[in-house]
C-alpha cells in the first residue's frame, strides 16, 4: 500500500527546532481513518518539523489490517514515523509463527478473524503462505516504547513505581488496571498510551482521557469511527496542546481485550529522573 497519488503530504524539514509530535491511538484495521489522519497531520503541521508516533494495535477487528500494515511500512520511508508494538501485533505474531497451544484460537476470537479476511484467507488456510514474512518481521521488530524529554509513549502503560528500563515487555503491551489506577507520583514522566478505550474512569470510548500524568488516546476507532491524534510540543511538558479527531463511520462493536498477563510484584526501586537522550539505553532498539 503506497501513499495515494493525490495526497498532499508535508515533507519533514531539516530544522532541529522543537518539533510537534503527533501521537495516534489504536487503529485496528481502519485504513480509512489512518489515511485521513495522515492528511490532517500534513495540513496541520505545514512546513514545520514534526514526528509521528503510532501507539500500536494496527491489526484485528477492523476490515483492512493488511492495508494498514502496508501503508505504515511505506509511510516510514517518507515521514519521521515511529510505530510502537501493541498487544494485538503480539497475538498475531504468536498465532502465525507458533499456532499451537491455543495461540491461534486466542488470536482469532480477539479479532484475528478479520485480519485473516484482509489477507484473503481463513483459519483453515495456509497462514504462513498468505501473510508475507515481511509483515511478521516488521511487527516483530517494532519498539515497545519511545519518548521525548517530557513524555513516555507506550501502547498499554507502565508498572507504577518502576523505572522504564526495568519494565517488562508484557507490561508495555498488556497492563491495564494497575496502571490506570496509579497516582501521578508513581511515574517518571507523562505517559501517552492507548490500549483501553473504555474503563471505569473513561465511560465514553470515543473521547480521549486527558489527565495531568497520562494521556489515553484509544478512542475505539474500529467501532466508534473516531481516531484520536494528540498533538504535543516537544519543549512543553504534560499532555497534548491539541487533539485532532479523525471521524469516519462506526464499524462493529467494542470487544474487551483478553485479561492482561499476570506479573510478579516489582522489586522496590529508587526513583530517579531520567533523560531520554542521555543516561538510559534507547528503548527504540529493535
Amino acid at each position: 500500500m503506497t501513499m495515494p497519488a493525490d495526497s498532499k503530504i508535508a515533507e519533514p524539514t531539516e530544522s532541529p527546532a522543537a518539533p510537534r509530535i503527533y501521537a495516534i491511538g489504536d487503529v485496528h484495521g481502519r485504513l480509512d481513518l489512518v489515511l485521513l489522519a495522515v492528511e490532517a497531520i500534513s495540513e496541520h503541521v505545514g512546513r514545520a518539523p514534526f514526528r509521528v508516533i503510532f501507539l500500536g494495535d494496527y491489526v484485528d477487528r477492523g476490515p483492512e489490517s493488511r492495508g494498514v500494515i502496508e501503508f505504515l511500512m511505506d509511510l516510514q520511508q517518507r515521514w519521521p514515523v515511529t510505530c510502537l508494538k501493541g498487544n494485538h501485533e503480539d497475538l498475531m505474531i504468536q498465532a502465525v509463527t507458533n499456532p499451537g497451544d491455543g495461540r491461534l484460537r486466542r488470536w482469532l476470537v480477539n479479532g484475528g478473524d478479520q485480519t485473516l479476511r484482509s489477507y484473503g484467507v481463513d483459519e483453515d488456510g495456509d497462514l504462513a503462505a498468505a501473510i508475507p514474512r515481511a509483515h511478521i518481521r516488521w511487527m516483530s521488530g517494532l519498539p515497545r516504547t519511545t519518548g521525548d524529554e517530557h513524555r513516555i509513549y507506550v501502547h498499554a502503560g507502565l508498572m507504577p513505581g518502576t523505572p522504564v528500563h526495568k519494565q517488562k515487555d508484557e507490561t508495555f503491551l498488556w497492563i491495564r488496571e494497575r496502571f490506570l489506577q496509579a497516582k501521578a507520583s508513581e511515574f517518571e514522566a507523562h505517559v501517552v498510551h492507548g490500549h483501553t478505550p473504555v474503563w471505569q474512569g473513561k465511560s465514553d470510548p470515543a473521547e480521549p482521557e486527558l489527565l495531568s500524568h497520562r494521556t489515553n488516546l484509544d478512542t475505539g476507532a474500529f467501532a466508534t469511527g473516531v481516531l484520536s491524534v494528540g498533538v504535543f510540543d516537544a519543549e512543553r511538558p504534560g499532555g497534548p496542546v491539541e487533539v485532532l479527531k479523525i471521524r469516519g463511520s462506526p464499524y462493529g462493536t467494542l470487544i474487551p481485550d483478553p485479561p492482561e498477563a499476570a506479573e510478579p510484584e516489582p522489586e522496590p526501586a529508587r526513583r530517579r529522573r531520567f533523560g531520554w537522550f542521555g543516561s538510559r539505553p534507547s528503548a527504540d532498539a529493535h
